[in-house]
């Protein structure tokens, strides 16, 4: 019996030794685990809608598996989706998000964050309102603000449509009349800043301002004639 198990005992010494190697190797693949940073993908969202809320465009994951799988994966490897086809106008929470990553077989997600998503959907609407012009500063003494004209005097404003309610007009950058003494035309940028709601198609609009100069003084002649009369 001895004899049997000393015989090529070489043989069998570095077999147990190329196992025990290779066992090492096995336990030492499984505990090995790296991060990554991915992007999430929001896809199908239905016709005429539109995502109305803050939703994370990153999610960040420790991924555990084989050391050889691990070593060469990146980020761009791994594929995050949210699916919103068929969706209904309102909230919705999507857990167990990495049930929805694409990661090569072998590998197990030990960590996720955020490890929900919360997505409103609102219907995409417009809305047409009056284009309201802003003056900054004062004319030079003497001079008034006749009227002035802006073309467009409406504009069209897009997008969620429980933000577009409270949209009532679209005010101008501030126009600097301080001192003005003519009459003058200019193209003014609009001022909208919309969370989830923007303009079509105008940025701009052309004002028109025309500035009237002090009443002349009366004349020395009529002075006199007033005086005249008054004796």
């Amino acid at each position: 019996m001895l004899k049997k198990l000393t015989e090529n005992w070489i043989l069998k010494l570095l077999s147990l030794v190329f196992a025990l190697i290779l066992w090492f190797f096995v336990i030492g693949e499984r505990q090995v685990e790296i991060g990554y940073t991915v992007p999430i993908e929001y896809i199908n969202v239905p016709q005429g809608m539109m995502i109305a809320n803050e939703v994370p465009n990153l999610v960040d994951i420790r991924l555990t598996g084989p050391r050889t799988l691990l070593v060469n994966l990146s980020a761009g490897d791994i594929s995050f989706s949210v699916d919103l086809s068929d969706l209904q106008p309102g909230l919705t929470s999507f857990k167990r998000l990495e049930e929805r990553l694409d990661i090569p077989s072998g590998l197990r997600v030990t960590r996720i964050s955020p490890s929900f998503v919360d997505v409103r959907l609102e219907r995409v609407r417009s809305k047409t309102v009056p284009v309201q012009v802003v003056f900054s500063g004062e004319l030079a003494e003497g001079y008034q603000l006749s009227d002035y004209r802006v073309s467009p005097e409406r504009v069209v404003v897009e997008g969620a449509e429980n933000e577009l309610r409270d949209v009532t007009e679209v005010p101008t950058q501030p126009v600097e009349i301080g001192g003005a003494r003519e009459s003058f035309t200019l193209m003014v940028p609009l001022r909208y800043q919309g969370r989830y709601t923007r303009l079509k198609e105008d940025q701009t609009v052309e004002l028109q301002v025309r500035i009237l100069p002090p009443p002349p003084p009366p004349a020395e002649n009529e002075d006199s004639e007033k005086g005249e009369n008054l004796q």
